[in-house]
């Protein structure tokens, strides 16, 4: 943990020098990708000795299929054996690691490295596979329409910003901005103009990395201080269950669970800063003309915490996974896209037995806070008491669900996670499962295709 640390930050100082020294307007495409790859394959090396081989071999073998394989087929090999290899890796964890110690190791780089693989590989079928009649706008925003280089294939999955703890990034976006495209490519994409400048900005990121460093300090203060005071194990104590009333272990699991929250706020808001330091991460200009630096972003945290729905928590959780599993499995998934894509983020984050409680239910709880908004929340829209009293009542259900949700996600093991639920009741999934059968199930709409001339017919009727 200690040399994750010392990483980041380095590549923090790093990624300002690239950006200064080594802008779009100083080096080459190549000499950027180069760098980048370089001092990422550094990193990978200085942190996980070894084991990094584990990164560059499954690179590698990708890199293989890409080259060889048809693009009719080149996702779902690229998907079958970069999954596949994470899961052995995940395997052979568990005799290595015991159960509830968890290490800052080669797997996580691993995971958001397979993230890019198979990005890569859907956007490349996208690309090169498909009419873009088939596909859906943002399937065609960014398909890929030439295999990449192999420097360029090595500077997109190993650079020194995203190496260590991600985020996963679309191909198209990294590209432009090795390339310098990035910026002018987003306020076009926002229609700049539009915005009041007469010619094109230059945007800095320091004030969006200066803020993002400020939420890394406070968290790292509250992970050294709420974190190690409320561990999770404490809710399952015997003698925390024999003296302490239901309603109050209900409190207590809100606040172990926010206690475990710190640490996920430091590393992904620390990793955006770095991405943001190097220049990566502008998606354009909000509503009142002020630039955004959130492309990049694994989390909005006033969203999280005031979310009023479980899919409204999930949306601003993690934010770059939930992207990725969108992109590959829900929106191509034929049949069931929720339960798939809830399977494989089980599978993506390992194989320890409590991903899969809370992964399994979440898919119960998700289908039921759908049909109570779908069948219920209209009735509470005529008035604005109303709305506030759904808002407040919604907001308390949807965090301790969330709370009786993860729970077994820091749990991992089937022991402690049984003994939790049973101490809770399993009132939640108890409710879900009354809720699914009482209330009439509307049909959700999923479709893989969007018709492309959408955006020409939403352009008219905005005329």
């Amino acid at each position: 943990q200690i040399n994750f640390v010392a990483c980041q930050l380095f590549a923090l100082l790093a990624a300002f020098w690239f950006r200064i020294y080594l802008g779009p307007s100083h080096a080459s495409s190549a000499v950027r990708h180069a760098f980048a790859t370089l001092f990422g394959i550094y990193f990978a090396v200085f942190c996980f000795g070894w084991y990094s081989i584990h990164l560059f071999v499954l690179v590698m073998m990708n890199y293989g299929i890409m080259n060889m394989a048809s693009i009719p087929n080149i996702h779902r090999y690229s998907f079958v054996v970069a999954m596949g290899y994470l899961t052995l890796c995940h395997i052979s964890r568990i005799y290595i690691f015991h159960y509830g110690i968890l290490t800052t190791d080669f797997s996580g780089p691993l995971m958001i490295i397979t993230q890019k693989i198979t990005t890569l590989a859907c956007q490349l079928h996208d690309g090169i596979g498909r009419q873009a009649e088939e596909l859906t706008a943002e399937q065609n925003r960014l398909a890929v329409k030439t295999r990449p280089s192999l420097l360029e294939y090595l500077s997109y999955l190993l650079n020194f910003m995203s190496i260590i703890a991600g985020p996963c990034s679309n191909y198209k976006d990294y590209i432009a901005f090795i390339e310098g495209r990035h910026v002018h490519m987003k306020l076009l994409e926002v229609n700049w103009k539009q915005k009041g400048y007469d010619r094109l900005p230059d945007p800095s990121p320091t004030g969006a990395v200066m803020y993002k460093l400020c939420i890394t300090l406070v968290s790292l203060i509250l992970f050294l201080t709420l974190t190690k005071n409320f561990p999770m194990a404490y809710i399952i104590d015997n003698e925390f269950l024999d003296k302490t009333p239901f309603l109050s272990r209900l409190g207590y699991l809100y606040v172990v669970t926010q206690a475990a929250k710190p640490k996920y706020y430091f590393a992904w808001t620390l990793a955006d800063a770095v991405n943001n330091a190097a220049g990566y991460g502008f998606s354009g200009v909000d509503e009142r003309g002020s630039f955004r630096w959130d492309l990049l972003s694994n989390l909005n945290i006033w969203n999280i915490e005031t979310a009023t729905s479980f899919k409204m928590y999930i949306e601003n959780w993690n934010i770059q996974t939930a992207a990725w599993l969108k992109r590959v499995c829900y929106d191509r998934a034929p049949r069931y896209p929720t339960a798939l894509t809830f399977i494989l983020s089980a599978l993506w984050h390992g194989i320890y037995p409590g991903y899969y409680f809370t992964f399994l239910t979440g898919i119960l709880i998700t289908l039921a806070s759908r049909a109570i908004r779908k069948n219920c929340r209209h009735y509470f829209l005529s008035s604005v008491p109303l709305k506030v009293a759904y808002d407040v009542i919604t907001w308390v259900v949807t965090q301790l669900a969330v709370c009786y949700t993860v729970a077994p996600f820091v749990m991992l093991a089937v022991e402690p996670t049984v003994k939790f639920y049973k101490s809770m009741y399993f009132h939640m999934h108890i409710l879900s499962i009354v809720v699914l059968l009482v209330l009439p199930i509307r049909p959700q709409a999923h479709s893989t295709r969007e018709p492309q001339n959408q955006d020409v017919q939403n352009s008219v009727k905005r005329k």
